[in-house]
């Protein structure tokens, strides 16, 4: 007698159960390629870099997010890259007051009904993650063919929902780049260099705490001060031989005492010596700038 039933069904429960197989694989190598773009974006939404010349963390901030799973990536990308129109800028202090840093922080900013339902879909999502790595064969009779095709119907769902987080997380993505890309124009620009190294805003205007020359100046006095007080001229050329860019013209002043005057971050007195009158400047008791300005 001709068995019709046995091979047949063998053969078509070996095929769905491969098809779960590829279908479950599938959905992996997708969560695989989110949380490498999500590690991405955590490591790069923030430039930063500290001392002189600039050094950047960017290569701790890599190796700090390798090892991270999803759902951490998720809490660290909410406040930091992905915030709400509320959210105020919180100020961080990478060091002492006397070492130069550089900050520049992305953000996607979302109304706050657009991120609470972001973040819970997010969240949903690495519950989803976590059930197909740990629990999906307990959840599914895969030595049936009903149960091989409620698994395959169960993963269609799954990916459809993991494709479409990517596509989100990808739009995210583009929007930093751009925005990075954008940024390191700036950053190789002389308006960048003018505003951070020497602290003359684009508008003209001097932040005099930050600036190369009242820097210069700190270092001369260092080198130059006799019972706390020096020279302003022979300050002037200690700034001038070794800083020759660090002058009172970049920073529209006529002369190295207007400078000493403007800044008013010195104390500046006029004494006789050598039958001579001359200028004396001393730092003032409350500094919070740098000592170096030797940037490359």
């Amino acid at each position: 007698m001709t068995n019709f039933g046995v091979q047949p069904m063998g053969e078509e429960l070996q095929a769905q159960q491969r098809n779960v197989q590829r279908m479950l694989g599938r959905c992996l190598l997708r969560l695989q390629q989110y949380e490498k773009l999500m590690k991405a974006i955590v490591a790069f939404h923030e430039i930063s870099a500290s001392g002189l010349p600039l050094v950047s963390n960017q290569t701790e901030r890599i190796a700090d997010t390798a090892g991270n799973t999803l759902g951490t990536l998720v809490g660290k990308l909410f406040g930091t890259y992905v915030t709400t129109d509320e959210t105020k800028d919180v100020s961080e202090s990478d060091g002492p007051d006397n070492i130069f840093s550089f900050r520049m922080k992305m953000n996607l900013r979302m109304s706050v009904d657009d991120y609470d339902r972001t973040e819970k879909d997010l969240k949903e999502l690495v519950l989803l993650r976590n059930n197909l790595v740990h629990h999906f064969i307990d959840q599914y009779d895969l030595w049936s063919l009903d149960g091989c095709r409620e698994a395959q119907e169960a993963l269609t769902t799954a990916y459809s929902r993991i494709d479409e987080h990517y596509e989100q997380l990808r739009g995210w993505a583009e929007h930093m780049d751009q925005a990075r890309r954008l940024a390191a124009d700036f950053v190789q620009s002389d308006a960048f260099r003018d505003l951070v190294i020497n602290g003359i805003a684009p508008d003209g205007s001097v932040n005099w705490p930050t600036s190369g020359i009242v820097r210069g100046f700190l270092e001369a006095a260092a080198e130059l001060a006799i019972d706390g007080w020096t020279p302003v001229a022979s300050a002037g050329l200690w700034i001038a031989e070794r800083y020759p860019d660090q002058l009172p013209s970049k920073y529209k002043c006529s002369s190295w005492r207007q400078v000493v005057h403007e800044s008013r971050l010195f104390d500046l007195e006029y004494r006789e010596a050598t039958g001579r009158r001359g200028a004396y400047y001393r730092a003032k008791q409350i500094q919070s700038t740098n000592p170096s300005i030797n940037a490359k």
